[in-house]
């Protein structure tokens, strides 16, 4: 009622947007810049909050989706001129870094694994499987690249040289983010972008950081005690929560989960 009354000063409010779940370009509950951004949009547009909290929670995944998330969470927030503070909960690592690093502050619990700064491909070769079984693999192209790194054939040391400097390119834009986003809080005689992860403690000596804290207590004792939150995140689609979808949920839970075990989790 007192937004509506101009003499009467309304309470602080802070937008949180939940940023949980692996980053993929398709898939049920995942994040990705086409379902974020109506959100995105509404976190900074709806009741002009004093702030935006990101809560990350993700291991990662496509780099595309991380640097289309993290560029419209930056784009709005200096449109706006809102601050965006992130705190890291399980994991912020790879992409989720990315979209921590979108932010103005990044805090995390004690026991939270942030970094993993490196970009990674994973195939496998079953060519030797094939030819063991008889099985012959025709494959015709046009264009000599084509049927890059086909792991039904025997690896061609030039497609590996070419996806190596892919994968080069898109590290640098990775680093690039991270040094714009952390400017002057990085140590400079020391390479934090070889993948490795590290504890939020760590991780504050190494700045990729700000320090130990978590959303709440954070935002009332920066806001005052009647600070209101107003949540985002993705939902599940309305069939599967009641059980719809069982196989492809079940697969898409085992690729996450996969993707969290790397680190511990």
């Amino acid at each position: 009622m007192k937004r509506w009354i101009p003499f009467l000063k309304s309470d602080p409010t802070i937008a949180v947007l939940r940023l949980s779940g692996v980053i993929s370009a398709g898939g049920r509950g995942v994040l990705n810049d086409a379902s974020l951004a109506p959100l995105i949009e509404k976190a900074f547009s709806r009741g002009k909050p004093s702030a935006v909290a990101l809560e990350v929670n993700s291991p990662g995944g496509s780099p595309v989706q991380s640097s289309l998330i993290g560029a419209r969470i930056r784009r709005l927030a200096e449109e706006k001129d809102i601050p965006v503070i992130a705190f890291v909960e399980d994991v912020a690592a790879s992409g989720g870094y990315w979209l921590a690093a979108a932010a103005d502050e990044i805090y995390g619990d004690e026991s939270s694994v942030v970094g993993s700064i490196g970009v990674i491909s994973a195939s496998f070769g079953a060519h030797e499987f094939l030819a063991r079984q008889g099985i012959e693999r025709r494959v015709y192209t046009a264009g000599k690249s084509k049927s890059m790194l086909d792991p039904f054939r025997p690896e061609n040391p030039e497609d590996v040289e070419r996806l190596k400097g892919l994968l080069e390119d898109i590290h640098q834009n990775f680093k690039d983010h991270v040094l714009a986003r952390r400017a002057g809080k990085l140590p400079e005689d020391r390479d934090l972008f070889t993948g490795e992860v590290w504890l939020a403690r760590r991780a504050v000596e190494l700045g990729l950081i700000d320090g130990i804290g978590h959303l709440k207590p954070m935002m009332q004792d920066r806001f005052g005690d009647k600070v209101k939150f107003r949540r985002y995140g993705v939902r599940r689609p309305f069939l599967a929560r009641f059980g719809a979808q069982i196989v492809d949920d079940a697969l898409d839970a085992v690729e996450e989960r996969s993707a969290y075990a790397q680190f511990g989790l």
